[in-house]
């Protein structure tokens, strides 16, 4: 076993760090080739990571001891935004306490409620789609997510209080997502960043808009009654009986705002943009939805999510030195698998640069060779309520609207903030629509 850090770049921390955030993708790849599956990066706050990108170091990381590995630790460049009681910055037994508070909504029949919601929601930004015309699908997708977000989730209906609460939302969905934050809070740390001035009061619309939202549930006669994903949360208890605090409540809805309204939007225009440039997918996926099946769809969703996944890595900080891939790391630095190489191993997935939903049908996603929510104990809560949305809304695009690629070149991928978009918002020409 060898200790201490595997190589990597021996250029510059700064240059390490633009290489980080501007070209991802193939500064990873460049490293894999010359470093092999696991290198080790020096990017900005004095961060170290080590990345891994071969299945059995990520059963290591995944199903090491959640008190030597911190996924929360390692996402504090979030905190700024989330709070500090959001459950992705959370750790060991806070974390697995919070955890059991939110998972129910996501998952079996209380998931499934809201199929009706998202198609109706799909259906109604469709009709507005202009026949004729050539637009970026992202857009309209975030308007999707935002919509299911504000109603599901939220729980706030039609009217001018829901027009003002979706524009808060979308407004600080905006702010939360841009590449400055995410910037200013790697190069400054993410303590200052959220003690300034601008930080607080680009929060405190939102916030405010929140705790409103929070006194009106409350006062709610009809609470027990309510399914939206805020009334769960008013209702549910710690293990002691105590009920979650505000401050609790509004950090954990920020986090399925930000964790559930850009990224699955993304994945849903990935989605879209990979079937119009594969005909034959598309037509396939097409007569599917008219004959309400959603075996094929399941697998284009899992396929996008493996070609373009929205997030590049997941990452855990060690508190005490771990053994991985055959390395003794120290304590201190991260340890992040590679989502975007894991997803490309040749080995695992033949012709891993080709757009292939088949694949998923041949054969069942692996549980440490197909990681785009990560794994282990701190898999992301909204993975089903995810893949979920996005087999209705997709369902919805191929019943309602006849769409064509507007030239036949792929997209480049694009960092935004902590996501990879399509670089040109996948455009597509509306043949017709409604």
């Amino acid at each position: 076993m060898k200790s201490g850090l595997p190589p990597g770049p021996g250029y510059p921390q700064p240059l390490q760090t633009i290489g980080w955030l501007t070209r991802p993708g193939p500064f990873l790849e460049r490293c894999r080739a010359r470093y092999g599956d696991r290198f080790t990066l020096r990017i900005a706050n004095g961060l170290t990571s080590v990345m891994v990108t071969d299945p059995d170091a990520v059963r290591q990381v995944f199903t090491g001891d959640p008190r030597t590995f911190h996924a929360g630790e390692a996402n504090r460049v979030l905190r700024p935004i989330l709070g500090e009681h959001s459950v992705l910055l959370l750790d060991e037994e806070a974390h697995m306490e919070q955890r059991k508070l939110l998972l129910p909504p996501f998952h079996g029949e209380r998931m499934r409620r809201y199929a009706d919601l998202m198609a109706e929601i799909a259906e109604a930004e469709i009709a507005r789609w202009p026949a004729g015309a050539e637009m970026p699908l992202w857009p309209s997708m975030q308007r999707i997510t935002l919509e299911i977000i504000v109603r599901a989730i939220f729980g706030v209906d039609a009217g001018p209080r829901a027009d003002r609460f979706r524009d808060l939302l979308s407004d600080a969905g905006r702010w939360f997502s841009s590449p400055v934050r995410l910037l200013a809070s790697a190069l400054l740390g993410p303590d200052r960043v959220e003690r300034s001035p601008r930080t607080q009061a680009a929060r405190r619309p939102v916030d405010e808009a929140i705790r409103e939202e929070i006194r009106r549930h409350r006062a709610d006669p009809g609470l027990g009654e309510r399914q939206d994903i805020m009334s769960l949360l008013l209702a549910a208890t710690h293990e002691d009986g105590s009920p979650m605090t505000d401050e609790e409540i509004r950090d954990e809805l920020v986090t399925l705002l930000v964790a559930g309204h850009e990224t699955t939007a993304t994945s849903l225009a990935w989605a879209v943009e990979r079937l119009l440039r594969h005909p034959d997918r598309w037509e396939r996926l097409r007569a599917e939805a008219e004959a309400g099946e959603d075996e094929f769809t399941e697998a284009v969703v899992k396929e996008t999510l493996r070609l373009r996944p929205v997030i590049p890595v997941v990452a855990r900080r060690l508190k005490q030195p771990a053994e991985i891939g055959g390395w003794e790391l120290p304590a201190g630095v991260s340890v992040a698998p590679c989502i975007y190489l894991i997803h490309r191993r040749e080995d695992v997935y033949p012709e891993p640069y080709a757009f292939r939903p088949e694949r998923f049908l041949e054969q069942p996603a692996g549980t440490y060779t197909w990681i785009p929510f990560g794994g282990g104990v701190r898999r992301c809560l909204g993975a089903s309520f995810a893949q979920f949305e996005m087999k209705i809304v997709l369902a919805a695009v191929a019943r309602h609207a006849e769409l064509r690629a507007p030239q036949p070149a792929p997209e480049r991928i694009r960092r935004r903030s902590i996501t990879l978009v399509p670089g040109e918002g996948a455009r597509v020409q509306v043949v017709g629509a409604g």
